[in-house]
């Protein structure tokens, strides 16, 4: 396996019960870039994303089959530690969920579950992880203040700044913008870009023209297939597959 690969799929199949909702994904996806996964509700996007840190092993009568890979080793092997495994593969959900906490132990909440107990660390690490999340200089002043009197927008960069802040190596994205006003999500994308530089970020979205603005790589999704995935560029300006190009022009269904 390719060493820029970061997380790649073999015919996995996902059952809820009777009902087959992932039906023999192949994927790679390469670190330091941002992957899009667009196509019609519905269509197994979230499920997809949800396989890569177990958060399906949640659902009663989820059932998996074929391979996951997070830098070579099958995530489904018995020995698999799955906290540590949740540590290194973040998520973001569609609605922001900050704690009712004060913004600071918000940051410092999952430094602090894993043994990091000084002041002045903590501190460091919910500066930076703010900085990061393009935070810092709007909320600096009131660190001591209840997040949830953020608006929807800093609410989800909090919880991005949040993620951060026990050093993932990938960050799963589940439509973060789609409870946010036209401003907020030019904010959340600004940084979808941003922190490809360190991170490798993946990204379910129902909006095509976000998917082309903040992506490197486009999977289109239907029925639960992985119908054509590759380079941004090359799946909305020239894509292989009919589906793909109907879904694109609107010409779907």
């Amino acid at each position: 396996m390719k060493s820029n690969i970061v997380i790649a799929t073999k015919d996995l199949n996902l059952w809820y019960g009777d009902k087959q909702a992932l039906e023999n994904i192949d994927m790679s996806v390469r670190e330091k870039s941002v992957t899009a996964l667009i196509g019609p509700s519905g269509c197994g996007k979230s499920t997809l994303i949800r396989v890569f840190n177990r958060m399906n092993d949640i659902i009663d009568g989820c059932r998996i089959e074929g391979k996951v890979f997070f830098r070579g080793n099958d995530i489904y092997d018995p020995s698999e530690d799955v906290m540590e495994l949740r540590s290194a593969i973040g998520m973001i959900f569609q609605k922001p969920n900050p704690f009712p906490k004060p913004i600071f132990e918000n940051i410092a909440y999952g430094p602090r579950v894993h043994g990091i107990n000084s002041k002045k660390k903590l501190e460091k690490i919910v500066e930076k992880c703010l900085k990061q999340a393009a935070l810092w200089d709007e909320v600096n002043d009131w660190l001591g203040d209840t997040a949830m009197g953020l608006s929807g927008g800093q609410q989800q960069r909090l919880c991005i700044a949040r993620a951060l802040a026990i050093e993932p190596e990938i960050i799963l994205m589940d439509e973060p913008t789609s409870s946010l006003d036209p401003l907020a999500t030019s904010k959340i994308e600004d940084l979808i870009y941003e922190l490809k530089e360190k991170y490798t970020v993946i990204i379910v979205t129902h909006n095509m023209q976000q998917a082309a603005r903040v992506s490197d790589y486009t999977g289109f999704m239907y029925l639960g297939e992985l119908i054509e995935f590759g380079e941004t560029k090359q799946i909305f300006e020239n894509p292989k597959e009919e589906l793909t190009e109907r879904y694109i022009t609107g010409r779907f269904g």
